[in-house]
């Protein structure tokens, strides 16, 4: 069991982590603040010092992973590489993401991306930020020629990263193989079937790996 006398971060981190695997393994609707309290080893009103409810860690957990991938996603289109290798790497990011937090990605994908009703809502502008980035590199290709300047770059960002939490949504609820080697062709798989559809006649190329 965890310390009762770790620093004040380490308890706010226990907190949210045991509140992934709780979310994880029940569902947010299932779980209640003390469900969270029993499996971080703190005493229920603990977890109230740091969050005023259990839909304030949801929105804490969210909040943190997405800004992470519209950091990397950032960082990502800074780098002097076709776009076919920009959007590789945000596959292989996000697809990284549920290898190394396959609970965490769970709860993102189940309680808050997918919760259009609820959760999802309130975080639409978000969302729309991850979008609006992609189509950013989609754009980029479409004025060097590389990709068709036909295509709306908005719809195509929402189908690549679309493609892609399908992906999740299927290893999470088991109805696709997970291996190394299943995640690894994935990220090329989903690269290849959007640039399939986005790229000029000849523009193709294998997108980089490794």
């Amino acid at each position: 069991m965890p310390s009762r006398h770790a620093p004040a971060r380490d308890k706010r981190r226990m907190i949210l982590d045991a509140a992934i695997r709780v979310f994880a393994r029940r569902g947010f609707y299932a779980c209640r603040v003390s469900d969270v309290a029993d499996e971080a080893g703190v005493a229920y009103g603990l977890v109230y010092h740091y969050f005023d409810s259990k839909e304030e860690i949801l929105n804490t957990l969210f909040t943190e992973r997405w800004q992470l991938m519209l950091d990397a996603i950032s960082a990502i289109d800074e780098q002097q590489v076709p776009a076919r290798d920009k959007l590789y790497m945000i596959a292989s990011f996000i697809i990284d993401s549920y290898r190394h937090e396959p609970e965490l990605m769970k709860v993102i994908i189940v309680e808050v991306t997918r919760a259009a009703n609820s959760f999802g809502r309130h975080h639409l502008d978000k969302i729309g930020e991850a979008y609006a980035m992609i189509a950013d590199i989609v754009e980029s290709a479409q004025r060097d020629g590389s990709f068709k300047a036909d295509m709306s770059a908005y719809f195509a960002a929402m189908c690549f990263y679309g493609a892609i939490e399908q992906l999740l949504s299927a290893w999470i609820f088991d109805l696709l193989p997970q291996s190394e080697g299943d995640l690894e062709h994935a990220k090329s798989l989903v690269v290849e079937t959007i640039c399939g559809g986005l790229e000029e006649a000849g523009a193709g190329a294998p997108a980089v790996s490794g």
